[in-house]
């Protein structure tokens, strides 16, 4: 099994990337990595996690500064303001869904719209990041 550090930062970017503002495919980057047998998948699991989490905290941050400039909420687009009733109906657990297509991105930024608690915002988004990796790996090992 030959690990590379730059295969595993290829991934790291591809999930970050996907999780800010630019469509990505991370999940497709990682399947086909770990179908390659050249990795622990361990080290994938964690790369692609870290990367995600990473860019979804970007994308919190976005949302904290925004609510810092434009407070009134009816300036947000429509998801954007639908992810904001969701986060302020269901609270940080919300945020565990992140890893959703089109509305995970608006759950981060309403979550710190919303400013929720940044370490607690940091590891439900982790998990809920880390069990989606968990099952794309598993259906390709």
């Amino acid at each position: 099994m030959q690990q590379t550090v730059v295969g595993l930062w290829e991934l790291f970017l591809s999930a970050f990337i996907s999780s800010t503002i630019a469509p990505g495919g991370s999940e497709v980057v990682l399947a086909y990595m770990v179908s390659t047998g050249n990795y622990q998948v361990e080290n994938l699991i964690f790369a692609a996690t870290l990367g995600n989490t990473l860019g979804a905290m970007t994308t919190w941050g976005l949302g904290l500064l925004a609510a810092q400039r434009y407070p009134v909420a009816t300036l947000l687009s429509a998801d954007k303001q639908k992810a904001l009733a969701i986060v302020k109906t269901k609270g940080l657990w919300a945020l565990f869904f992140s890893w959703l297509p089109v509305v995970g991105d608006a759950l981060c930024f309403a979550g710190g719209w919303l400013k929720l608690p940044l370490f607690s915002a940091f590891l439900i988004i982790m998990l809920g990041k880390f069990c989606r990796y968990l099952v794309v790996a598993w259906l390709f090992v």
